[in-house]
């Protein structure tokens, strides 16, 4: 979570008031706390997918995978939550992985509450374009979504916030994964490109939402 300190008073040769011992508590976060539960949310989002897998896989044989997105199908638009948590066996959950890992642990630095608010605008708005604009007679499913999308928020913070740790943060995401940003064109016809150009879209409106610094109220325009 993000916290600023309170202001900060000081008066030459007057001791600081009593109250000030206090301040300390309403500062930014300690690292190492921002560090654990940032690792927290990781481990807990990548055990949640292999867990899924292993009973999809070993319980349900595979029948889980019907609940991935099919375009314009109807009653089917709520799948959009579940698709990025599918995948069409351990190999697909193998490559997805490491590169969602290391975003989520980067995304959930800046705290795990925006984090998960852009998680869900990524899943709502990339999946709720997949539905709407994804090709037919398919079922997209993998959280590849999620790769591209955690990548596009975190150069989004970059770009709506502009301060160092922001920006290098961005540049550090790029060098690591933007080789993958030519999985947004059609190539293979058995890769969803449309989940994650969407994808890579909701994390651009996510960063925008949730980053983008407005005008304070109050003054003349």
């Amino acid at each position: 979570m993000d916290a600023r300190p309170g202001p900060r008073e000081a008066c030459w040769g007057m001791r600081a008031p009593p109250r000030q011992t206090f301040t300390r508590s309403t500062g930014a976060p300690r690292p190492g706390v921002s560090l654990g539960r940032a690792a927290t949310v990781t481990a807990a989002l990548i055990a949640g997918l292999w867990v899924q897998e292993g009973a999809d896989q070993l319980v349900f044989q595979g029948q889980l995978d019907q609940f991935g997105i099919e375009p314009r199908a109807p009653g089917t638009f709520w799948h959009v939550l579940t698709a990025p948590f599918l995948h069409a066996g351990f190999g697909h959950l193998i490559a997805n992985t490491v590169p969602l890992a290391v975003l989520t642990f980067m995304s959930a630095l800046r705290g795990v509450a925006r984090f998960l608010a852009a998680l869900l605008l990524i899943v709502l708005i990339g999946g709720g374009l997949v539905w709407l604009l994804g090709r037919g007679g398919s079922v997209h499913l993998g959280a590849s979504e999620l790769v591209f999308g955690l990548l596009a928020y975190l150069l989004g913070v970059g770009w709506w916030e502009r301060t160092p740790l922001a920006v290098g943060v961005a540049v550090a995401a790029f060098l690591l994964y933007g080789g993958i940003l030519w999985g947004v064109l059609p190539a293979n016809p058995a890769v969803s490109w449309e989940a994650h150009l969407f994808g890579f879209v909701g994390g651009l409106i996510a960063a925008a939402i949730l980053h983008r610094k407005r005008p304070p109220t109050g003054l003349p325009r």
